[in-house]
């Protein structure tokens, strides 16, 4: 008998789904401020870790803007929900297109990130890092954490668009290799390998490692899509 596993939500995501819930109760209005860090983990008991990941989440989904120094406020309109009925289909083109994409900003991003920085910036990547499961939310707050690094709201939105259309495919790619403890790391290396010239602000190897890593991925991918056909056609 095949059965589905049953998926182990992390603390965060409940802490995110809590959050959109009480937003379309009219318990958070838009325009208002959340709570203060320490008043969100005594209202869901929940560590700082926890919080930080869900407002990052919040934050890429648009449903939330963070603002520096001022605190995170529950966003009015956002224009990217338009894009949210995106999709993209498992086919060699469409990775082959997406990827050439993902390597034209987010290289780009990565040398920015390193540029621009901040030391709360580095020490939210790094709790990523520290925290990091083998899903696809982990490999999402990761990326947009470095875009919010770099520094331009554009730059944000954009990645979020690019999420948005890969998410059911990179879910599917993370479920697939999640027995592969080999690749699991190697792209562990590669984050921690990004993160690390951030930090240090190598712009142009920050630049070099995302493309890297990138073309990891998208290989994955595309021999993912290979092996698909060749069962379809037995």
């Amino acid at each position: 008998m095949n059965v589905e596993k049953i998926p182990k939500k992390k603390i965060s995501e409940l802490v995110v789904e809590q959050i959109e819930k009480m937003i379309e109760s009219g318990m958070f209005k838009p325009g208002e401020k959340l709570p203060s860090m320490r008043e969100l983990c005594e209202m869901f008991d929940v560590g700082r870790s926890a919080i930080r990941d869900a407002i990052i989440t919040l934050n890429g989904k648009g449903t939330v803007n963070v603002k520096q120094g001022e605190g995170t406020y529950i966003c009015e309109f956002d224009s990217t929900k338009f894009f949210n009925q995106t999709t993209l289909l498992p086919s060699q083109k469409n990775i082959r297109e997406l990827f050439q994409v993902r390597k034209i900003v987010e290289a780009g991003i990565a040398e920015g990130a390193a540029l621009n920085r901040t030391e709360e910036d580095v020490e939210i990547i790094g709790e990523i890092l520290l925290n990091q499961t083998d899903g696809w939310e982990s490999d999402y707050n990761f990326h947009m954490a470095i875009a919010h690094a770099a520094g331009n709201e554009i730059l944000v939105q954009l990645m979020e668009f690019i999420s948005s259309t890969t998410k059911k495919t990179m879910n599917e790619f993370y479920a697939q290799i999640e027995p592969n403890d080999e690749i699991l790391a190697s792209i562990k290396a590669q984050h921690n390998n990004i993160y690390k010239s951030i930090q240090s602000g190598e712009s142009k190897l920050a630049y070099q490692i995302m493309i890297k890593h990138l073309s990891f991925v998208e290989e994955l991918l595309q021999d993912r899509v290979l092996i698909d056909k060749a069962h379809e056609t037995m």
